[in-house]
């Protein structure tokens, strides 16, 4: 008897992505063959997002086109529509079972129960019961892995749904965690993204702190660089940039969500901090990690969002000069304060708003990779291949290109940037 084909389908977050790798693991262990996403297959997992509605009606799609696809496979979806909306899903031909996020860590053993397509199996939750911690992280999936310590929010900002989706700020110990990042040693891989919901609030279920995270996980052998996947402004203190400025394992790279530059519209979002401490972070960032590669979010569109409002945002951004924009028209998400907000935002404005800030957003990002041509640096080489080169990143995440060697995969080299090429990637020479 031929053993059992199944294929993964996640959408959404680098969270979502560590938690199927960790199902993939269990399917693995229970003798299942992974095959590829767009490959037949028997039993189709779709880890959902729902941040946006164009995310809930990927989702849906998806289901669809795995139906069609795989008329005889069984199909299940989790992941943060599913907690949302799991009757909605269940509804849609094909599906057969739906698990809320309370639910994931059972998705392999629910599944193998399922004998025969039929009537949707619903497991799902209200916000108040969503307790568990589904412990996750990635592996032999790429260089990076990502390693869950945190879930949940506490923040209820007027335009997310992550605190209906996710439930309260919740983690595992930090002993536990370690563990998690030896695993990862062991197999092999160089690099950690330390990822979560809301990662810098990591602690509340165990009285630790992040930084007590970060000085443990600094002490793993056998991994060489960690990246901290998103922080909120207000919970980068002093203390972590310092910190992460002495290590010689977490890399200068920070990627912040700021969603807007005017202290008016911060306020209707029901942000934590102003411009100001925004500003303040930025400048205590850059006085100890000159080099460091800053990514923003940003939300444009929001309601109350006037032009000069706008112009406020575009304006904060392009004297902060980071690296790298993430831009967001805003989504209107169900059962959030925004919703009731008046004086809304046309959705062509919002484009033309959103396109923008694109423009902006390549300009900043080609000056920052410009100033690394002349200089040297360390590069941890990927498995891609295309056009017979090979790529890699340098700690404050520029993008290098070297002739494909498939010695050099999983491997940091001593590299001189002596160009860019029209893409935007640095054209690397390896130093013997």
């Amino acid at each position: 008897m031929q053993p059992l084909r199944v294929n993964f389908h996640t959408l959404g977050c680098k969270l979502n992505f560590a938690e199927s790798s960790t199902l993939a693991r269990q399917f693995a262990e229970g003798g299942f063959v992974r095959v590829p996403a767009t490959a037949e297959a028997d039993i189709c997992i779709i880890n959902s997002c729902s941040v946006t509605e164009h995310a809930d009606k990927k989702c849906r799609n998806l289901v669809r086109k795995l139906h069609r696809r795989n008329p005889h496979a069984i199909i299940a979806v989790t992941g943060c529509y599913a907690q949302l909306r799991p009757q909605d899903l269940a509804a849609i031909e094909g599906v057969d079972i739906v698990l809320g996020n309370n639910y994931k860590g059972d998705l392999y053993q629910r599944v193998v129960e399922i004998t025969k397509k039929g009537a949707a199996q619903v497991y799902s939750c209200d916000v108040e019961h969503l307790t568990r911690f589904f412990a996750a992280y990635s592996t032999a999936d790429r260089t990076r892995a990502f390693l869950k310590v945190q879930d949940g929010c506490d923040y209820k900002c007027a335009y997310c749904t992550i605190h209906y989706a996710r439930g309260h700020s919740r983690n595992m110990p930090i002993a536990e965690l370690v563990k998690e990042a030896e695993a990862i040693a062991r197999e092999g891989q160089r690099e950690i993204v330390i990822t979560g919901i809301n990662t810098g609030d990591f602690g509340r279920t165990t009285g630790e702190k992040f930084i007590d995270l970060l000085q443990a996980l600094d002490r793993v052998e056998g991994i060489d660089r960690y990246r901290i996947s998103s922080i909120e402004p207000n919970l980068l203190t002093d203390e972590i940039i310092a910190f992460c400025a002495s290590s010689k394992k977490f890399q200068h790279h920070f990627h912040i969500p700021i969603q807007s530059g005017s202290d008016k519209i911060l306020h209707l979002m029901r942000r934590r901090y102003t411009t100001e401490k925004f500003a303040d972070r930025i400048a205590a960032v850059r006085r100890v990690m000159p080099d460091a590669f800053i990514g923003i979010d940003v939300i444009v569109g929001f309601p109350g969002e006037t032009e000069e409002d706008f112009r406020s945002t575009y304006d904060f951004l392009a004297a902060l000069k980071p690296a790298f924009l993430h831009i967001f028209p805003f989504s209107e998400r169900p059962g959030t304060p925004a919703v009731e907000m008046p004086n809304k935002v046309q959705s062509s404005v919002a484009t033309r708003r959103a396109g923008e800030l694109d423009a902006l957003c390549k300009q900043l990002h080609h000056d920052f990779l410009a100033e690394a041509v002349g200089t040297e640096d360390e590069v941890l080489f990927e498995s891609t291949m295309r056009g017979g080169m090979m790529f890699g990143f340098t700690g404050n995440y520029r993008r290098v290109r070297t002739p494909y060697n498939r010695a050099r995969i999983n491997t940091i080299c001593r590299v001189k940037m002596v160009g860019m090429d029209d893409s935007g990637d640095l054209i690397g020479e390896i130093l013997e």
